[in-house]
C-alpha cells in the first residue's frame, strides 16, 4: 500500500436505522466518492436481508467496498476491517472514500492502532476458537493466566476475552506481555468523523419499520436456509436479527413476538451505539443529516 496516496476519508457514524446508508449515497453522489461498508453483517455473503445491505442498483451506481467479503463461518474483527479498508484505499480511483456503518468499535480500534496478531491459518484459528468456546469460564481462565490484562476488560467482553486467550494459546505468552512486545501501529490516514443525529422518536419509528420490512422481505427464510448450511455458532448468527430468527425457528412463537424482540434489541443496540460514538471519539462532529450535507459540500 502506498502511504503517500492522497485521499480524503470521511466516516459517517450513527445508530442502526438512523439513515447512514441513504445519507452516504447522497454524499457520495455530491462528492463523487466511493463507500466503504463498516458493517458487521454486510461483510458476509448470503446475509442480505438481515444486514439491510444497500440495493444492488445502488452498489452499481456507487462503488462499495467491504460487502460480501466473508463466508458465514469466517470470523470478522478490527484487523479484517483494517485490511479491507487499506485495500479499498489502494484500489479506489476516487479522491474521497466514505466509511459508513454501525461498527464504531472496529473503527476506533483501527484509528488508535492495532498490534500485529499471531499469524494463524484459518484452520488453526477455527480450532483455537472452538477450544476457547469449550472452556466453562473463559474470563476466569484468562484472569488466572494474565490478571493484568483481565483487569482491563469487563467479564462480559467476550471479544477481548477470546482475543486474549487466542494470543496465549497460540504463542504461550500472556496477552499483556504480547501487546508490550507488539505495540499498536496507528492508522496511516486521518479520518474525519461525523455522527448522524436523529430524534429518538424518529429512530424508534425507523427501527420498527425496518424490522417489519425485514420480516416481509423474508429474513426468517434467509436465516433458516443459512443455518442448514453453516454452524449455528457462527459469529454472524449471534447478531441482532439472526439470533432472534434462530430462536423463533427453534421455539416457534408469533411473528408479532419476533418483531417485538428484534425491535427491542435493536433499540437497545442503537442506544449503546449512540453512547459509544459520543464518548469514544473526541473529534466527532455530531450533526443532523442537513448539517452534515452542508458541512461536507462546502469544504
Amino acid at each position: 500500500m502506498d502511504p503517500k496516496k492522497e485521499i480524503r476519508l470521511i466516516a459517517i457514524l450513527g445508530a442502526t436505522a438512523s439513515g447512514k446508508s441513504a445519507l452516504a449515497l447522497e454524499i457520495a453522489e455530491l462528492l463523487d466518492a466511493a463507500i466503504f461498508s463498516l458493517d458487521s453483517l454486510s461483510i458476509y455473503r448470503g446475509i442480505d436481508i438481515a444486514s439491510a445491505k444497500p440495493k444492488i442498483s445502488d452498489r452499481v451506481r456507487i462503488k462499495h467496498y467491504g460487502i460480501d467479503m466473508l463466508d458465514v463461518p469466517e470470523l470478522s474483527n478490527a484487523a479484517v476491517f483494517k485490511h479491507l479498508l487499506q485495500q479499498a484505499i489502494k484500489d479506489t480511483d476516487k479522491k474521497t472514500l466514505l466509511i459508513v456503518g454501525g461498527s464504531s468499535f472496529y473503527l476506533k480500534s483501527i484509528i488508535e492502532g492495532l498490534s500485529v496478531m499471531p499469524l494463524l491459518s484459518p484452520e488453526e484459528k477455527q480450532a483455537l476458537q472452538k477450544h476457547i468456546q469449550a472452556q466453562k469460564a473463559p474470563y476466569e481462565l484468562l484472569s488466572c493466566i494474565d490478571p493484568l490484562y483481565a483487569s482491563t476488560i469487563k467479564p462480559t467482553d467476550t471479544y477481548r476475552t477470546h482475543k486474549g486467550l487466542e494470543i496465549y494459546f497460540s504463542t504461550n505468552t500472556p496477552p499483556s506481555l504480547y501487546f508490550k512486545q507488539h505495540p499498536k501501529i496507528p492508522f496511516e490516514y486521518a479520518i474525519e468523523l461525523f455522527g448522524l443525529k436523529v430524534p429518538k422518536e424518529e429512530l424508534q419509528a425507523n427501527i420498527k419499520a425496518r424490522t417489519q420490512q425485514m420480516i416481509k422481505d423474508g429474513i426468517i427464510e434467509e436465516i433458516a436456509a443459512l443455518i442448514q448450511k453453516y454452524p449455528k455458532d457462527s459469529q454472524p448468527f449471534k447478531a441482532i436479527g439472526p439470533k432472534e430468527c434462530i430462536a423463533y425457528l427453534e421455539r416457534p412463537s408469533s411473528i408479532d413476538e419476533l418483531q417485538t424482540q428484534i425491535s427491542l434489541h435493536t433499540t437497545q443496540l442503537a442506544k449503546r451505539q449512540t453512547t459509544f460514538n459520543k464518548t469514544q471519539f473526541q473529534q466527532i462532529h455530531t450533526q443532523s443529516k442537513e448539517e452534515i450535507l452542508s458541512t461536507l459540500t462546502r469544504t
